[in-house]
């Protein structure tokens, strides 16, 4: 026991010697522990080391850079990069590149889409976009000139793999992409139409998803109807004719946009087939989403527009396969119950956009809506301008009370529709196309509701085209175009006659009209186009009995100074063709020229004179139309021989034309219906006694004034004036003398009433019974004189007068008395003829000449 003390105590005094191996340090509170002796010092010094020039910028000095100075192949490099706004970027880069320096872009296209391509089918919605954007605005038409067969598939591989991705957006932007190549490349449509149209098939079976994404699928089926119109398909033929009168296009065609070298679309009618019942859901499935909407949104509208379209063009290709003489049975497809899907068409078109609901059609649940603001109402439009060209053909299509509801529902958008907007004018080519019956369509029995709207269409057709007037010349050519088409369509056998018949008593302002004070009031075919004229114009040939109503309205208009001479000829063409087919009654057509040429009026060249006879006419108008009515008046005496027996239609007009001139008309209108008598007269003359008597108190006036009036002679001042003088007055004349020549009777009434003219004016100048154009003494004795010399210079006329030798001497004696009487007193009037003559009483030679004294 005291052993072990004693060694315990000298090991502690060992270790005192050796000491502590983890000696204990004591800390105070407050102060910063010292580092630890193993720790490791992480300061790092550097200095800058500065060179004369970058080496990287000397590398890429003459290169073609973006504006953050990256090149070509950088900027394809990041392309790939792992962070999306660093791809994003880089195609950005790529845009601003070739658009500074496009020779980069044709120089290395192929590497540039080896290398774009990749990013087709990218995860980020951005960069997808922004490929798409550069693509379409750089890329593709950058090589437009180039070869892009080669061009192309490099790109559809990858476009294929996109359609066939997890995410429903690239597949989605994917048929984007095809609808961008077919743009450029529609061949490229021929070449890969089979992949095509099963991933179509295939996206369109997923309504869960696309239902969620309105905006992409209208831009995928938006491109696969522009891949279907490049389909063959039957187009419906249009008389060339009938396209440049009326600037009419075809409803729901394409143009044929086909490659010669794609010929492989006989083999994808199968894939056609399947992919029209996915069509018809797809289009179903639209319809529960859309029918508690008050209104029907825009992407809703053009996707299932963009179906509709599509099933149309498919149905286009199976009636062109059947029209190359492929049987019916390789190309039939079974669809959708028939009644489903005129149920599913109709109803929406009723209820969401023509605001009729099939079970109560006084309902107008758009009407309403749509007022409520500008935008609503241009949205119901703008679907209504795009679904009216379908009406047609669902019109032939439905059950007979889904017929009454969607026709109530056209006519009140047709009814109440501004008449300048374009949705009048896909109005009326609905109704040209419901009217007019084409080689699929026969007309409607009165049972069928079709035939009761077809009828008030056809009533709203003339105060539609008056409303329109000649300040929307387009529309009422568009209205005039199928006035004509109905007129020419609306035969006997026509259920539509009546009421074509009935239209030109609606018509009668649209040409002139008459107020209560007399005045014409001229309507706007006067002003319209001569396209739109000619279109009115033809219009009426087809009026089986066109009535005097019209034909006094139309007669009025032909009177207007301001319509073009060639329409007045025109309307002139047409009504006598409609006379020769006997659509005109005899007495209304030789009223209507009778109308033309008394009351036409005749500007002569003397401005002067045309102001004091017509003083209402514009100054603008007073241009001499002496020409153009000389050239009616033959036209009007060459229809009128053409009648048929001139005798009967001489019995006609004799007395008709003999109360005209006593109505003592102007000159120019006299003589023209005494040329009409002419025409229509033989030798000897078919003139009755009581017409000779009539004719020739007439004629005594009228060959005094004829030959001696002032306004006959033009405004010249050349040396020519004198034989332009004569010829005027032989113009005038000229009826006078024909008619002397056929009835001597009529000569020596006339001469013996122009000797009483002379009694009479020399004992009272005021008393001028027959004539309105005397003035004085000496002018009635001058016009006289003048008469009997160019009665004398005629070769027949001279021949007649010298048988009545008598008559003329008696002319020349009071003309002398009267000619000493003025030498004796002296008289200062006007100037009196002095008369010279010598006069064969024989009869075999005269002579006769005169001076004036004044």
């Amino acid at each position: 026991m005291a052993r072990s003390k004693a060694a315990s105590k000298k090991q502690q005094k060992q270790q005192q010697k050796r000491g502590v191996d983890f000696k204990k340090i004591k800390r105070k509170l407050g102060r910063k522990l010292p580092p630890p002796k193993n720790a490791t010092n992480t300061e790092v010094k550097s200095k800058a080391i500065v060179l004369p020039e970058q080496s990287v910028a000397s590398e890429k000095a003459g290169l073609a850079v973006s504006k953050k100075g990256l090149t070509l192949k950088e900027l394809l490099q990041q392309t790939s990069h792992h962070n999306s706004k660093v791809r994003r970027d880089a195609l950005m880069g790529l845009k601003d590149l070739f658009q500074k320096y496009p020779a980069e872009l044709r120089s290395h296209r192929y590497a540039v889409i080896e290398k774009l391509r990749e990013r087709i089918g990218d995860d980020d919605k951005v960069v997808r976009e922004t490929l798409y954007q550069l693509l379409k605005t750089v890329v593709f038409p950058g090589c437009k000139e180039d070869n892009q067969g080669p061009f192309v598939s490099l790109m559809v591989a990858y476009i294929f793999n996109a359609m066939t991705h997890l995410a429903v957006d690239v597949r989605l932007m994917a048929f984007k992409f095809f609808d961008l190549v077919v743009q450029y490349y529609p061949p490229s449509f021929s070449l890969y139409a089979d992949k095509v149209l099963q991933n179509y098939e295939d996206i369109l079976r997923k309504n869960q998803f696309y239902l969620e994404d309105k905006a992409k699928l209208r831009s995928a089926l938006a491109g696969l109807v522009r891949c279907l119109s490049l389909l063959p398909c039957n187009k419906r033929k249009v008389d060339s004719s009938e396209e440049n009168m009326a600037g009419q296009k075809i409803l729901h065609a394409f143009e044929l946009d086909m490659p010669a070298e794609s010929s492989g679309f006989s083999s994808i009618t199968k894939k056609l087939k399947d992919l029209v019942p996915v069509l018809v859901n797809c289009f179903q499935d639209f319809f529960p989403s859309v029918h508690h909407m008050p209104l029907l949104d825009a992407q809703s509208f053009d996707c299932m527009h963009s179906i509709l379209q599509s099933i149309d063009l498919v149905v286009g290709f199976f009636g062109y396969g059947i029209h190359q003489g492929k049987p019916a049975s390789q190309l039939s497809y079974e669809g959708p119950d028939e009644a489903i899907w005129d149920h599913t068409i109709s109803s929406l078109l009723l209820k969401k956009l023509f605001g009729v609901f099939p079970l109560n059609p006084t309902n107008h649940l758009s009407e309403k809506t749509c007022s409520d603001s500008r935008s609503g109402k241009a949205v119901w439009e703008k679907h209504i301008l795009l679904l009216l060209p379908f009406i047609p053909k669902l019109v032939l299509q439905v059950a007979s009370d889904w017929k009454s509801c969607l026709l109530q529902a056209f006519t009140k958008i047709f009814e109440g529709c501004n008449p300048q907007s374009s949705l009048k004018l896909a109005c009326l080519s609905a109704i040209e196309e419901m009217l007019i019956p084409g080689d699929d369509m026969v007309y409607p029995d009165a049972s069928d509701p079709l035939f009761e709207y077809q009828i008030t269409w056809i009533r709203a057709l003339p105060q539609l085209l008056i409303l329109l007037g000649d300040k929307h010349p387009s529309s009422s050519q568009v209205v005039l175009h199928l006035l004509l088409r109905l007129g020419q369509c609306a035969n006997s056998s026509s259920p539509f006659s009546r009421e074509y018949e009935n239209m030109q008593y609606s018509l009668d302002k649209f040409y002139s009209s008459c107020v209560d004070r007399g005045d014409v009031y001229y309507g706007p075919f006067i002003r319209l186009s001569w396209d739109s004229q000619e279109l009115a114009i033809c219009g009426l040939y087809y009026f089986s009995n066109l009535g005097p109503f019209l034909l006094k309205s139309i007669a009025f208009c032909c009177l207007c100074s301001e319509l073009e001479h060639l329409v007045l000829f025109r309307i002139i063409e047409v009504l006598h063709s409609a006379f020769s087919a006997g659509h005109i009654q005899i007495a209304d057509y030789i009223s209507f020229f009778m109308t033309l040429l008394s009351r036409f009026k005749v500007l002569p060249e003397n401005l002067t004179f045309a102001e004091n006879i017509y003083p209402d006419v514009e100054s603008d108008a007073k241009i001499s139309n002496r020409g153009t009515f000389k050239l009616l008046t033959n036209t009007v005496c060459s229809c009128l021989s053409r009648i048929g027996d001139d005798s009967l239609v001489f019995q006609i007009l004799e007395q008709v034309i003999f109360d005209q001139l006593l109505l003592k008309p102007p000159l120019d209108n006299a003589c023209a219906l005494l040329r009409v008598l002419v025409v229509l007269d033989c030798k000897p003359t078919r003139l009755s006694e009581q017409g000779i008597i009539t004719l020739s108190k007439y004629l005594s006036g009228c060959l005094n004034v004829g030959s001696c009036e002032p306004s006959c002679i033009p405004e010249d001042d050349e040396e020519n004036s004198l034989p332009t003088h004569q010829q005027t007055c032989c113009y005038y004349m000229l009826p006078c003398f024909f008619l002397f020549d056929r009835s001597p009777k009529l000569l020596k009434l006339v001469l013996n009433l122009m000797g009483s003219l002379i009694t009479e004016s020399s004992s009272s100048p005021s008393s001028h019974s027959y004539t309105q154009y005397g003035n004085d003494n000496s002018n009635q004795i001058n016009a006289v004189v003048s008469a009997l010399l160019l009665m004398h210079k005629d070769t027949k006329v001279r021949k007649i007068i010298s048988s009545f030798k008598e008559e003329v001497v008696h002319i020349l004696q009071i003309i002398h008395s009267l000619q000493v009487k003025f030498l004796v007193t002296g008289n200062p009037e006007n100037g009196l003829a002095v008369i010279t003559y010598t006069y064969d009483l024989s009869g075999r030679s005269q002579v006769t000449s005169f001076s004036l004294s004044g």
